[in-house]
């Protein structure tokens, strides 16, 4: 099984901005080029931060004055700097999470995950920034084609990793979902024949109809 790699699926023309950049032209890059977000970068192009639109909004809740608004909590300290700040590397969201070029798509959504960000700027090995991957980019794996998805569960999960005889289980794959049919020596198999093919990219469901000739579990 190959899982895509990152290189992949991310979008390398990066509208990015340097640290100094100020307050409005961050607002302008974001509006013409129809993003949320923007890397922000150092003079060797090294991603030092993300600047979205929500570090942007802090700037709004900052400007109170009017009598009708309802008072805010007091914001942190870190979040008040944020909402007084003029340039990119004061109002961005850092240190930079980042991913590499060869990381697989499973890779990439558990950073995603674990850091709770939805973009990653992908690095090279001198940490220049050469692509963007977000959320929306390792979703497109869902968009896949039903034949490619059950080609690679026959070729790469059957017969390659399981060494089963292809002819001994129908693949039916409509709309991402799988339908497996047939048979099984051992019990014990069937849940890895699930789970393996579950972690094809692009499949949605795997429900089998699969029977077997030895408990092997009991």
């Amino acid at each position: 099984m190959r899982h895509r790699k990152v290189r992949e699926l991310m979008t390398r023309d990066v509208v990015r901005v340097r640290q100094d950049a100020p307050f409005k032209e961050i607002v302008r890059l974001l509006t013409e080029h129809q993003v949320t977000a923007l890397p922000v970068v150092d003079d060797q192009d090294r991603p030092l931060g993300v600047v979205s639109e929500k570090d942007l909004l802090r700037k709004s809740t900052d400007q109170s004055g009017s009598a009708d608004l309802l008072p805010l909590p007091d914001p942190e300290a870190w979040e008040r700097a944020k909402a007084e700040g003029t340039k990119a590397e004061e109002l961005m969201s850092a240190p930079a999470v980042c991913a590499r070029p060869e990381w697989s798509v499973v890779e990439a959504a558990r950073l995603m995950e674990v850091q709770n960000v939805k973009r990653l700027p992908v690095v090279d090995e001198s940490d220049k920034l050469i692509g963007i991957v977000s959320r929306r980019d390792l979703l497109g794996v869902f968009l896949r084609d039903d034949e490619a998805i059950r080609l690679e569960i026959v070729q790469d999960v059957l017969a390659r990793t399981l060494r089963r005889d292809p002819s001994s289980i129908t693949v039916e794959v409509r709309e991402g979902q799988v339908v497996l049919t047939g048979s099984v020596p051992f019990k014990g198999m069937l849940a890895a024949v699930d789970r393996m093919c579950m972690s094809v990219d692009g499949v949605v469901s795997v429900s089998d109809h699969l029977s077997f000739d030895v408990d092997d579990t009991a």
